[in-house]
């Protein structure tokens, strides 16, 4: 049982990283816009972060700067599909080349670097009074870090705010039909934009938790592809705040799992266990693919700029 407990209690630890990136791309398909960048932003965050950090050993300084640089992504972004109305998934695709070629080329002098002390002692595991010692849950949830109890509250708020606040609702509309939510009175070029670079600070921030504190030590391709699962995740949890913590939690399971199997003296091929989140990643956007409901769809104006002279 206990060992149970601490695969389950790492699984989540290992799952934080997704889940900021996974809510951050949902709130910006929620407004409508298809940014693939993620990876690309979530290496821009990391490096910032981390380079900030090594240079003032302030947590809250690091993740400002992980937050600004992924958001400076998807300005870049924003800018391109909905002023000059780019086609969206090339933009992404590009962003993340850029991201790659930004981190590689700032982070080049920080590479094999630990993150400094007193950050790592500032992200060390908490326990929550009371709900820390319930059995079972307590040691799996509450006794985590500072970030993972912040990616909880991020997940909440988001969901509060997206389907429990008139600004939430707003927001839907414009994804779902821009023209329409332009015909009453809502600044649709406006919501694209808070969105999507709300959507790229938090995708700063899932690539910050990685080089600060779950590495946390500098080295190219922190994300190790984990930016396109989020896009995945995104599907698997039908673009709901709420379902992004347990599809984030377990692809985390599943990043960890090669080394608990070792560590029980089970031998399986590495490569199998490197291939098994992408594998599962495809077997759930098949199964999602197949159940046709409107609670699964995608927001309708998805992946298309709006002009609103052609409305």
């Amino acid at each position: 049982m206990e060992a149970l407990i601490s695969f389950l209690a790492a699984a989540i630890v290992a799952g934080t990283p997704l889940l900021f990136a996974t809510i951050g791309e949902i709130i910006t398909e929620r407004s409508g816009n298809l940014n693939l960048g993620v990876e690309g932003m979530m290496l821009m965050g990391a490096v910032m972060g981390f380079m900030v950090g090594m240079m003032t050993g302030n947590a809250a300084l690091a993740l400002l700067a992980a937050m600004i640089a992924g958001a400076f992504g998807a300005l870049i972004f924003a800018f391109l599909t909905i002023t000059l109305r780019a086609n969206q998934v090339v933009s992404g695709l590009t962003l993340t080349i850029f991201g790659t070629g930004f981190s590689n080329f700032i982070g080049q002098p920080l590479v094999g670097q630990i993150a400094p002390e007193g950050i790592r002692l500032f992200f060390r595991p908490y326990t929550i009074p009371v709900l820390g010692n319930i059995p079972v849950i307590g040691p799996i949830l509450f006794r985590q870090d500072a970030f993972v109890y912040l990616g909880y509250a991020a997940s909440i708020l988001l969901g509060i705010y997206l389907y429990k606040t008139s600004k939430g609702l707003n927001l839907r509309a414009v994804g779902e039909n821009p023209g329409s939510a332009d015909a009453v009175g809502i600044n649709v070029n406006l919501y694209k934009y808070v969105h999507t670079l709300l959507g790229g600070a938090l995708c700063g921030l899932g690539g910050a938790y990685l080089s600060l504190v779950y590495v946390p030590a500098w080295q190219e391709g922190v994300t190790a592809g984990r930016g396109w699962i989020a896009v995945a995740l995104v599907i698997f949890a039908t673009w709901n705040p709420y379902k992004a913590l347990f599809g984030a939690f377990l692809f985390g399971g599943l990043d960890i799992i090669g080394f608990r199997m070792q560590g029980l003296g089970i031998n399986v091929s590495q490569y199998f266990i490197d291939m098994l989140p992408y594998l599962v990643t495809i077997v759930v956007l098949v199964v999602v693919s197949m159940k046709k409901s409107k609670e699964n769809a995608p927001p309708k104006g998805l992946g298309n700029a709006y002009f609103r002279e052609e409305r």
